[in-house]
């Protein structure tokens, strides 16, 4: 049993600077999470509060039904891979895997079979003589998750472990990492500025800011439901677009009109929100020029002026300005769009999102409840 447990943990440095002010988390057993967030949001602090690498300045921390607050680092049952790899450079791969296995003086014949079979996982078995300066970096960080794996941890902690990879190995390490936890079943913590990171390889994201959640979710949910402005810009890339916006009743139903037209919103949740200012989210893809979106809501529909556009492939990055707001539409790169061109668009009238401009917390998603 490896979940993880904060129960009003908070954490405050000798200068008064409190760094997580009242953490509430559920991990589960073999769970994958993410923890991400803007530099400074308190997500390291937390990862290494769970490693015992920052004391607890209050509250209780449970790993299965154990309170490990005072327990030693050595005694969690964690391991732990750093953005570093914090490899022995005077060893071989063999020597850096096994070390901690030898410190615990565990039989040769057991070392061997577990730095072999973890070995032969991560496909390192031709490099166990080398040393790791004559490694790549994305075999590094192999070595380093080898390391971790021979000790049979309940929990795996990685801080950010592939920041320091290219683009090309950040893909393959990812999907080298989601693979070593169906395998091994184990309940990973993970850290992690890059959202893309976040969304392809949690079952569940814990999106912070400034030491507090501002939601835990599956990634779809964070992606299609986020629960406030913060979570809808920081999930998604390029990122939501925003506009004010005010709602007024059209018929039975509701529109939330501004800058970019009249956007028909037949959303019960709107009710309480008649004659009040919004912010409306409208994600790139979810602009469209096609027919159909364009007959679905003729009173929103856009002729951007083009400032800006970038092909990317199979799909173009649009950039128009409305009102004092630059947006940005994500569409086929079948249209042959430049700068001064114009595009007429409409929005997605199911994915459209509204927030209260006060508390910036979601209204409703789309058009119907």
């Amino acid at each position: 049993m490896a979940s993880i447990t904060f129960k009003h943990v908070t954490k405050t440095y000798d200068n008064k600077v409190t760094v997580v002010p009242d953490l509430n988390l559920e991990i589960k057993d073999k769970e994958f999470i993410v923890l991400v967030g803007p530099s400074g949001c308190g997500k390291s602090t937390t990862l290494r509060m769970i490693a015992g690498l920052e004391d607890i300045s209050s509250g209780d921390l449970y790993i299965g039904d154990k309170r490990v607050n005072d327990v030693q680092p050595k005694d969690r049952d964690i391991a732990m891979v750093f953005q570093n790899y914090a490899l022995y450079p005077h060893m071989t791969v063999y020597r850096n895997m096994a070390y901690a296995l030898e410190l615990r003086r565990t039989p040769k014949d057991e070392i061997r079979r577990k730095v072999e079979e973890a070995a032969k996982i991560l496909e390192l078995t031709k490099f166990l003589d080398r040393k790791p300066k004559e490694l790549s970096g994305g075999q590094r960080q192999r070595v380093a998750l080898g390391r971790a794996m021979v000790r049979d941890p309940a929990v795996f902690l990685l801080d950010e472990p592939l920041s320091n990879l290219d683009a090309k190995l950040r893909t393959e390490m990812r999907a080298q990492i989601s693979a070593l936890h169906r395998r091994l079943e184990t309940t990973f913590v993970y850290v992690t500025h890059d959202q893309t990171e976040a969304m392809t390889m949690g079952d569940r994201i814990v999106v912070m800011r400034d030491g507090e959640i501002f939601q835990v979710d599956t990634p779809q949910n964070l992606f299609d439901r986020p629960d406030n402005i913060f979570v809808a810009g920081f999930i998604g890339s390029p990122q939501m677009n925003f506009m004010d916006a005010v709602v007024e009743r059209a018929g039975d139903g509701f529109e939330v009109v501004g800058a970019m037209g009249r956007i028909p919103l037949p959303n019960p949740e709107l009710a309480d929100y008649v004659g009040k200012d919004v912010v409306v989210g409208i994600r790139p893809e979810d602009f469209h020029e096609e027919q159909e979106y364009l007959d679905a809501a003729p009173s929103a529909i856009i002729d951007a002026q083009v400032d800006l556009s970038e092909l990317m492939g199979s799909e173009v990055y649009v950039y128009f300005t409305v009102g004092e707001r630059r947006h940005i539409a994500r569409i086929s790169s079948r249209l042959d769009i430049h700068a001064g061109d114009t595009v007429r668009i409409a929005p997605e009238l199911d994915h459209v999102h509204v927030f209260d401009k006060e508390t910036e917390k979601a209204i409703c998603h789309g058009a119907a409840k």
